[in-house]
């Protein structure tokens, strides 16, 4: 009778050790002689015990409380290693925004109805047919003028906003969903900046796609600007921004912006002088030799006609306001006046008239071009002028002073000038050498913001960076194309790679200095203006396989290359090539590269990434741009810090 207790006591405790017992068993504390808990039971899908007090003296050990198998049954995966939880893709995005719920969850807000929601009355829903959704890639082109970016915003118009609004439109969304892109699960493949256009972008979501006109009722309620190629069907774990591979993107740029700065600006001038510092003037001019003489004869040709034609009284004045932006208290608020400083400043005369075939574009577009305009001339007003005055508008147009006058032909004569240059082969090999050293696996945590040495997510692969042998003119202008092939990239990241290749080309650097912005020391490399981004397509390579095995289409743009040409031509480039004509965006942007009177750019210098740590005379250096950091202004400030572009 005692040994048939003791069997069954016996039992009772390994039942409870290995936690393979009975439920309740699962959740008692062991028996204290006990130093480890029972594991969960995988078939029951019970969680193990949590392990004994110990005998005194000792300690007892936690049990594994999880179970391979707790609450879910044998449904559930089983636990990963640490290396292969690392391979599982993470959707950065989706825990971005169940964060933000939580917050407006717990801080007990009620926000207003978004710009791109629709609420309809309680009666309207009942009375909609209810018909299936479809879990779908959704291939879209769209220029990005007029758009405060792709991502959907509660106060802005977007890209996405006017598409979701167009699936309601449509009835590819139900009214019951309208008020929400959460409940279709809409997500987008790449989020572009403000004002970036895409040839070919995709957002999955679920729609109702029943009916085979679909597309073109889509587009009916799109602009011009926006265009659905087609909708596939896919299986209903697909997620575009986690199962694409890869993005091309292209970036045309005048080849005017790869001059050399003016010998005359603050830039120019530094960088000659610390050649001579670091004894490498003789390598500095070398690397110069295709340009030595460029702008001699530009302003041979271009200039001294206009600056002959100026009255001798305002000539000095009108020549040190627009080559040395001379900041002394008595030329500052002098004749010159503080909106003839501000446009020799900015490099945009307001005033100039480019005679050109080029057609008017939209009101939208003159709207977006003044605030980006407004946007990056206020910020390169910091190097000499009080930002408040410059600000002040003047309610009526007055009549422009002859010194005024003078400044803006001098503007003028220097753009005809550069619209007139034409890049030599040897500059060209000299962009594509320096491109080169973009490919492979690196810290790119300097071309970006908010991301740091150690951060592992600034490490990026970039699979193929080139530019076109043969350069296009368009309006006497020419253009260069420069076409990028990576596996993602993080907000910025293009513009900040094709304004690091332009500067260095500008400032005759040498190619190492690639590879000294992949290691531990910050520098400040500015975003050149997204005027000329523009998303070609992403790539799902593998995942299409995946596709074709569930009986589905492939997500290839291939199938609309003609429409997208035409779309590219109409819509995107001739928006840049209009835009670059009117505003002369890149024109202001280098300019105010050049006359920035800091020594954040002095890395692009014979001296290296030290020179940054030069101090610049106080009299040639404003507290304003002493305390800006170039890298994240000179342009407009788009999205998100945290998320990506894609």
């Amino acid at each position: 009778m005692a040994s048939q207790e003791n069997r069954e006591h016996s039992a009772r405790s390994t039942t409870h050790q290995n936690g393979e017992g009975l439920p309740h068993f699962a959740h008692n504390r062991g028996t204290g002689n006990s130093r480890v808990g029972g594991r969960g039971n995988s078939r029951s899908g019970h969680r193990g015990g949590s392990g004994g007090r110990g005998r005194r003296g000792d300690q007892g050990h936690r049990g594994n409380g999880a179970g391979r198998g707790a609450w879910v049954g044998s449904n559930k995966k089983k636990e990963v290693g640490r290396a292969e939880w690392a391979r599982t893709p993470f959707d950065r995005r989706a825990r971005n925004n169940e964060r933000a719920a939580k917050r407006q969850k717990v801080d007990g807000r009620k926000e207003d109805l978004p710009v791109y929601a629709t609420k309809f009355s309680k009666e309207e829903i009942e009375t909609q047919e209810k018909k299936p959704k479809r879990k779908v890639a959704v291939m879209l082109g769209y220029s990005g003028t007029g758009y405060k970016g792709m991502q959907l915003n509660h106060h802005e118009k977007t890209i996405e906003g006017d598409l979701f609004k167009a699936f309601v439109d449509s009835g590819a969304i139900s009214k019951a969903n309208a008020d929400d892109p959460k409940k279709s699960s809409l997500i987008r493949c790449a989020r572009t900046d403000k004002g970036v256009h895409a040839a070919g972008n995709v957002i999955s979501l679920k729609l109702i796609v029943e009916d085979p006109d679909i597309v073109a009722k889509i587009n009916e309620h799109l602009s011009p600007q926006i265009r659905v190629w087609g909708i596939e069907r896919t299986n209903g774990s697909f997620s575009c921004y986690q199962h694409c591979d890869s993005r091309t993107y292209q970036y045309l740029i005048p080849s005017h912006c790869f001059l050399p700065p003016h010998p005359k600006s603050f830039l120019a001038k530094q960088m000659v002088e610390l050649a001579e510092e670091a004894n490498d003037l003789e390598g500095y001019q070398s690397r110069q030799k295709e340009v030595e003489d460029v702008w001699s004869k530009m302003e041979e040709e271009y200039v001294r006609p206009v600056i002959e034609e100026m009255e001798l009284s305002i000539r000095d004045e009108v020549l040190r306001a627009f080559y040395e932006h001379d900041n002394s208290p008595a030329n500052s608020a002098s004749t010159i006046g503080t909106e003839a400083l501000k446009q020799t400043i900015s490099g945009v005369p307001n005033q100039v008239k480019v005679i050109s075939a080029v057609e008017d574009v939209s009101a939208t577009e003159s709207k977006n071009s003044q605030e980006s305009t407004a946007d990056i001339s206020s910020v390169l007003a910091l190097e000499t002028v009080n930002v408040e005055a410059m600000e002040t508008r003047e309610e009526r147009p007055r009549e422009l002073t002859p010194v005024e006058i003078a400044l803006r032909d001098l503007k003028a004569a220097h753009i005809k000038a550069k619209k007139a240059y034409r890049i030599h082969p040897a500059r060209v090999a000299r962009v594509r050498s320096h491109l080169s050293r973009y490919i492979g696996t690196h810290k790119f945590h300097n071309y970006t913001i908010e991301k740091t040495f150690r951060d592992p997510s600034a490490t990026r692969v970039i699979k193929a960076f080139n530019v076109d042998a043969v350069p296009i003119i368009i309006n006497d202008t020419e253009w260069l194309s420069l076409k990028v092939w990576g596996q993602s990239f993080m907000m910025h990241q293009i513009r900040k790679m094709v304004s690091m290749i332009a500067l260095l080309v500008r400032c005759g650097c040498h190619e190492g200095r690639i590879q000294d912005s992949y290691m531990a020391d910050k520098l400040s490399i500015p975003k050149a203006p997204s005027l000329g981004l523009l998303l070609e397509c992403p790539v799902f390579e593998v995942y299409n396989e995946k596709l074709e095995g569930f009986g589905y289409n492939k997500i290839d743009f291939s199938r609309y290359e003609e429409e997208m040409e035409e779309f590219k031509q109409r819509e995107i480039y001739g928006r840049i090539f209009r835009e670059e004509e009117r505003d002369h965006t890149f024109h202001s942007f280098f300019a105010g590269m050049d006359n920035t009177r800091s020594s954040q750019l002095f890395y692009l210098s014979s001296a290296g990434v030290e020179a940054t740590k030069k101090e610049i005379k106080k009299d040639t250096l404003t507290d304003a741009a002493a305390k800006t950091n170039i890298g994240e202004v000179l342009s407009e400030d788009e999205g998100d810090a945290i998320d990506e572009e894609g």
